[in-house]
């Protein structure tokens, strides 16, 4: 790979000029759209950023090689899919080449018939504004003209590879400070009160654990069930609200996204997790054992079993 030179003669290395822009931590997008004769296109970039707030602009750039971009650039609309936790194959699917990207990819279509991507933290539906030369990229500025908020956690570039977001640990130690000044008010008794402690040490257990596993993309209903059917406690609908503590409506709505996602398959009144849904069960008990071990790491191991028995026989589990 050449070098580059700057104006005042330095050689810029480009692999290490490369590496030093992945210390800035991006989010990950794919855009998509669809011209006239049907062609949809779909590249993921990390390039996306906000320009105006008013008029309400976007940003991106696409490599001045890429066979998509002559769909971008004869099209009206463009979407820009903030991708959640949960999609990184799907970020990996779309930086393949050669490939048909929206073969078994749930989408819907938007504003100048752009896919719209299921399931994302995000989407933007842009008009195209203006086109931008860039060195040896094209700067595409799109026009919002809808979005849609999913509220999921996001995926996250950095350093050439994936990440999370997790809030940051001065920022939980500020609140648990505070919590703890809050806990001062409480006087007599209620500190012996066993519906009152169980409350409270469940919301500071659920501080640290539900950002954990919110990083994943999965919303809590959507992780709950999966745990559950991954520990095989329940498979029968009817008995779901219950072992996962929500509604049947929002155990049908979190099914239904697991079942478009290919991690979930209904028969009969029962679910069952696919393969792929295993793994993904997996991953999420990885998670929370993690975090009980960090919980539990200074106890030792007679009082944990007895604290969970303690649990399970207020549970009313056998």
């Amino acid at each position: 790979m050449n070098s580059l030179k700057s104006m005042d003669g330095m050689t810029i290395d480009p692999m290490q000029f490369r590496r030093a822009l992945g210390n800035f931590a991006t989010g990950v997008t794919i855009i998509t759209a669809q011209n006239a004769q049907g062609e949809k296109v779909g590249v993921t970039a990390n390039s996306f950023n906000s320009v105006s707030l008013d008029p309400p602009l976007i940003l991106w750039s696409i490599d001045k090689k890429s066979s998509s971009f002559s769909v971008f650039e004869e099209t009206t609309h463009f979407a820009v899919n903030i991708l959640s936790g949960s999609q990184i194959d799907l970020s990996n699917k779309f930086s393949r080449r050669n490939v048909d990207k929206f073969e078994g990819t749930s989408y819907q279509l938007g504003a100048g018939q752009a896919p719209l991507l299921d399931h994302c933290s995000a989407v933007f539906e842009c008009e195209r504004h203006q086109i931008i030369e860039g060195g040896d990229h094209w700067i595409m500025i799109g026009k919002v003209v809808n979005f849609h908020d999913e509220g999921r956690s996001p995926l996250v570039y950095h350093q050439g590879a994936y990440s999370g977001v997790i809030p940051h640990p001065l920022l939980q130690l500020k609140n648990t400070v505070e919590q703890e000044g809050v806990g001062q008010l409480h006087q007599g008794h209620l500190h012996s009160n066993v519906c009152y402690l169980m409350s409270r040490a469940f919301k500071f257990y659920q501080t640290d654990y539900i950002p954990k596993q919110l990083v994943t993309g999965f919303r809590t209903s959507e992780a709950r069930l999966l745990l559950v059917l991954g520990s095989g406690t329940a498979s029968n609908k009817a008995d779901l609200p219950r072992d996962i503590a929500m509604p049947m409506q929002e155990v049908e709505q979190a099914a239904t996204i697991l079942k478009q996602d290919g991690l979930l398959i209904e028969a009969d009144g029962f679910f069952k997790l696919t393969e792929k849904g295993k793994k993904t069960a997996h991953y999420l008990f990885d998670i929370a054992d993690s975090h009980q071990n960090e919980v539990f790491e200074k106890y030792p191991e007679s009082e944990q079993e007895i604290f969970i028995k303690i649990l399970k026989d207020i549970a009313g589990i056998i």
